[in-house]
């Protein structure tokens, strides 16, 4: 028996694509095609659905019910301190960079429920530079954006996450930055008093501010290499020079892309804005701070 997102065609794809674009606004026509099918065929699946046209029925007649569909479309990847070398390869990063900075400002650009953006909270905090940091983060889900603005999680994540904590610095626990309850835990203010929350679409929406890191992490993946493109140049545009874009473990970018990034670390998926003459100043005023990245990243690799 077929499952639900096998039975889509693309020509059927296509045709719920546009119809969403031209009715909410909202792009899904250049998604990675087997990633948008399985989302749509989960949607099939959840709501006891016969058909892709009942779902389709249900998208156009009701924003309330597509705007509950979004979660499904984009799958969440995220959690707290996840792959814990990265999180050492960009603490080292900022202070050779922006420590001395008065204001470092940061993009979580698809932050899901939060836990990336608590993540570099935590890191910032324990290196000294969290009063000083500005975060925008966005999602194009409001009810991620919700459940990241509450900072609130289950505990069942809690020895999962406390152990990946301290896998990043073991002389720090999960109670030192969450309030543990019986049933969960959220997070204490001092992580939360420099964010601003928005939902925002990458595909379609323009950004006017500028930021010195920009996290784009497991977002990607969804794009076919055209829609990453448009992507990748929103992101370039919006990052200061000497900017780091950074991405996530199963993300890729495309060829083309070689000339908005360079990769600094291809293991932590780390980019570097290119094409600025200030940018190369600026690294060299630095005194060698890429060398002093590559050696640690070697260090660390052996």
């Amino acid at each position: 028996m077929k499952k639900a997102y096998e039975e889509i065609s693309d020509e059927e794809l296509k045709a719920l694509t546009d119809a969403i674009k031209t009715k909410y606004g909202i792009d899904f026509t250049n998604y990675e095609l087997k990633s948008l099918k399985r989302g749509f065929g989960r949607l099939i699946t959840k709501n006891n659905f016969s058909s892709l046209l009942e779902l389709w029925s249900n998208i156009i007649r009701s924003k309330e019910f597509m705007l509950g569909c979004i979660d499904e479309l984009t799958v969440n990847l995220t959690e707290l301190f996840r792959n814990p070398e990265i999180w050492e390869a960009i603490q080292h990063l900022i202070l050779d960079r922006f420590s001395n900075q008065p204001t470092i400002r940061f993009w979580h650009a698809g932050c899901s429920t939060g836990e990336e953006i608590y993540t570099t909270a935590i890191m910032l905090d324990e290196i000294n530079c969290l009063s000083k940091t500005k975060t925008l983060a966005t999602d194009l889900s409001l009810q991620a954006l919700e459940k990241a603005q509450k900072g609130e999680y289950s505990s069942i994540l809690e020895n999962k996450y406390n152990k990946s904590l301290q896998k990043y610095n073991s002389k720090i626990s999960l109670n030192t930055y969450f309030n543990v309850g019986e049933h969960s835990f959220t997070v204490k203010p001092i992580l939360q008093n420099h964010i601003v929350w928005k939902q925002h679409n990458l595909v379609t929406d323009g950004m006017v501010q500028s930021f010195d890191i920009i996290f784009c992490r497991n977002v990607m993946i969804y794009f076919d290499e055209v829609l990453k493109m448009n992507v990748l140049k929103l992101l370039f545009d919006s990052l200061n020079p000497n900017g780091l874009l950074i991405i996530g473990f199963y993300d890729s970018l495309p060829f083309e892309s070689k000339k908005y990034f360079k990769s600094i670390d291809s293991k932590s998926k780390i980019y570097e804005k290119v094409g600025s003459e200030e940018a190369k100043t600026q690294i060299s005023n630095e005194g060698n701070a890429i060398e002093r990245l590559r050696s640690f990243v070697e260090q660390r690799n052996k």
